[in-house]
């Protein structure tokens, strides 16, 4: 069963802009040194809609060959067509990785009602040869995948889990009320892992594990323990530095910061901009708080 916290990680490019495999080796071995569960590869914050096919594979393939065999890859497969998915979810398999996380397609969403979606999760979960994850990301596609279409989907034997980046902890309970016990909830932020975590949540993939592995842990692990008054404090204390790497500044704010903390981020990809020298300088003053 998938539990714990996971880190969505960015994907490092170069001046040419091209992935930088030295530098992305060695975040690869900082988080491995950790005690994440394992990370998500070309999710939201790996700019995975600015990938193309190649430069994923290339993504998985060297995060699990990097990455300790102890720890789990999460591989972000979903595109518009469930045949491009299908074609990924296989090479995320080729590449040895241990499950899939499968975004909703969102262009056509004037046509994509629970029915429709409903039968793409379907069918790309009957072809998958890995596990996957469904991934609710409604900032982003402009789609909300509501209660009662994850639970229907929750039936299906290789369909395991779901992140859910909604921050809606009503949906959230509903959809860990109405799943499979063993149907797995991720929190999508650490906004809301504490309250996804009290309604049954077994963990979260969350930006600002990339950069503070040990306090997203240490969370999870106070609320296992029944220390919720602890749990609450390092809960809000979280939440302007979460803020700052998601919301406010996205991917580039993310990168921005790991540059400040002695890891690589680099530049985005176009159509994402660099952080301007103000914003870095903020952003500094934040790190500094926490």
């Amino acid at each position: 069963m998938l539990n714990g916290i996971y880190a969505p990680i960015p994907t490092p490019f170069g001046a040419n802009g091209e992935i930088a495999r030295e530098p992305f080796r060695k975040n690869l071995e900082w988080w491995g040194k950790s005690s994440l569960q394992g990370l998500v590869v070309a999710g939201t914050n790996g700019e995975a809609a600015l990938l193309d096919y190649e430069e994923k594979v290339e993504a998985f393939s060297f995060t699990r060959e990097i990455l300790p065999g102890n720890m789990k890859v999460i591989a972000g497969t979903g595109c518009e067509s469930a045949r491009a998915t299908t074609r990924l979810n296989k090479a995320a398999a080729d590449c040895e990785c241990d499950a899939v996380l499968v975004l909703n397609p969102g262009y056509f969403k004037g046509s994509l009602d629970d029915k429709t979606l409903s039968h793409y999760f379907f069918h790309v979960a009957e072809s998958s040869p890995l596990p996957v994850i469904l991934y609710n990301m409604p900032r982003n596609t402009g789609l909300n995948m509501g209660s009662g279409l994850v639970v229907e989907l929750s039936r299906h034997p290789n369909i395991v889990g779901i992140k859910d980046s909604s921050g809606n902890i009503v949906q959230i309970s509903e959809i860990v009320s109405g799943a499979p016990a063993d149907f797995v909830m991720f929190a999508g932020s650490a906004n809301f892992l504490l309250p996804a975590l009290a309604v049954g949540a077994a963990g979260g993939t969350l930006a600002l594990a990339n950069i503070m592995p040990g306090e997203c842990i240490r969370l999870k692990t106070l609320f296992d323990q029944g220390h919720l008054r602890e749990a609450k404090e390092l809960q809000l204390s979280l939440l302007e530095i979460n803020h700052a790497v998601t919301t406010r500044w996205g991917v580039a704010g993310l990168k921005a910061a790991m540059d400040l903390l002695g890891l690589y981020g680099g530049p985005p990809r176009l159509p994402l901009l660099p952080l301007g020298q103000e914003e870095i300088e903020a952003l500094r003053e934040l790190l500094k708080q926490g």
